[in-house]
């Protein structure tokens, strides 16, 4: 098999009577692609148009030169490239067809670019007499296939990210339903104790005086006169006592009963609720408080939001009883617009930031939810040694947001 170059170099337009005399050439021609010959010591023996422009020469430049090492000497990372490893090569060495899609070829000027090329053996009368290259600039795909693999990274990265963020605030709300349920179960608790202790003790104290009084009272017929007005004296002493058992009683269920629902919410409102709440507090913690209300003429909440706001204060101010240490505390509720914002800042102890956000932080959790449910946030500013101040910021109307 004979291959002439001269048929794919450059030359005058041949006449249209002659157009189909050469069609190997007129194909190479007006191909696309890259297409070079090599012979067994891997010289060039043909290339197009298309394949020598694309490497920076002209075809009559490329004739007998050897194109591994012109033009795939190297790897993408400049590491030198073995001639014996190149598959090219190894299509007439081996009889190896391929394809490859993964190489860069090298220009004139040094400079590379990604390729996709295939390499044939040419057999003439059963013996392999060279090889047949084609390539293509594959610079545009690689282009798009690795915006579109950095687009697919980032959005695994996005999902993996969101995919952690769910699966952590799943976590903190099915530890937060753990603990609201074990904190419902310990406050059943505490009130049936305290029902049992207290109200119990006291309805079995006026049982056991009516039932003395019952009979004295049957005694009382029988009796001289003298013994019925001492009768008289102990009956009024054993009502003085009765009377005594259930004003406790009745101040018992009213305590009782301000732990579930403070009465105060419902026949004064929020605003009122809060201030008999910071003064309760402040007198049992033997605390200064520094109190400051401009609500001006803002109507109260609707009861389901006063009540959110109502118990986020009482945790607000738990924190402060149960880790500040403190001595003072300021308490700011202010109505602008719309808007709640209500802060309690202790000079207490103070902790860091991350002890706010830790698993454990139930109570945290518990007025971020609440604060959410209604549209608002909780925010917390603290360092260890300079106190703490707690902010809820929230919507007076239901659909606000702040």
């Amino acid at each position: 098999m004979h291959l002439d170059a001269r048929h794919l170099v450059s030359r005058p337009q041949a006449p249209a009577n002659g157009a189909w005399r050469d069609p190997l050439a007129l194909l190479l021609a007006s191909t696309g692609e890259g297409v070079f010959g090599v012979d067994l010591d891997g010289l060039c023996v043909f290339i197009n148009h298309a394949g020598a422009r694309m490497i920076g020469f002209e075809p009559a430049e490329l004739l007998g030169r050897n194109m591994h090492e012109l033009t795939h000497h190297s790897h993408a990372d400049g590491a030198h490239y073995p001639v014996a490893d190149c598959p090219i090569f190894n299509a007439f060495r081996q009889g190896l067809p391929c394809r490859i899609d993964s190489e860069v070829f090298w220009r004139r000027d040094g400079t590379s670019f990604p390729v996709e090329y295939s390499s044939h053996p040419i057999v003439d009368a059963g013996e392999v007499r060279g090889a047949v290259v084609t390539f293509v600039d594959i610079t545009e795909r690689k282009r798009a296939a690795d915006a579109l693999q950095r687009a697919k990274d980032q959005l695994e990265e996005r999902v993996s990210e969101r995919t952690l963020a769910l699966a952590t605030a799943l976590k903190q709300v099915r530890e937060l339903a753990a603990r609201s349920e074990t904190v419902r179960e310990d406050e059943r608790t505490r009130i049936a104790r305290e029902v049992h202790d207290e109200l119990g003790s006291l309805l079995v104290a006026l049982k056991m005086d009516v039932n003395w009084m019952d009979r004295r009272l049957a005694e009382q017929e029988q009796r001289s006169a003298e013994a019925a007005h001492d009768m008289r004296d102990r009956l009024r002493h054993k009502c003085q006592n009765i009377s005594r058992l259930i004003e406790t009683a009745v101040d018992n269920v009213g305590r009782i009963i301000t732990d579930l629902r403070p009465s105060i919410l419902d026949h004064q409102g929020l605003w009122a609720a809060l201030e008999w709440q910071a003064q309760e507090f402040v007198q049992s913690a033997e605390m200064v408080l520094d109190w400051r209300m401009d609500v001006a003429d803002a109507p109260d909440p609707p009861e389901p939001l006063a009540m959110a706001v109502f118990r986020i204060f009482q945790e607000m101010l738990s924190n402060v009883g149960r880790h500040a240490r403190a001595q003072r505390l300021s308490v700011d509720i202010v109505v602008v617009g719309a808007s709640l914002c209500l802060t309690v800042q202790d000079n207490g102890v103070g902790a860091s930031p991350q002890a706010f956000e830790a698993a454990d932080a139930y109570g945290v959790m518990g007025m971020r939810e609440r604060a959410r449910h209604f549209g608002g946030d909780i925010q917390i500013d603290s360092a260890p040694g300079k106190g703490t101040r707690m902010r809820l910021l929230v919507g007076l109307h239901p659909g606000d947001t702040v």
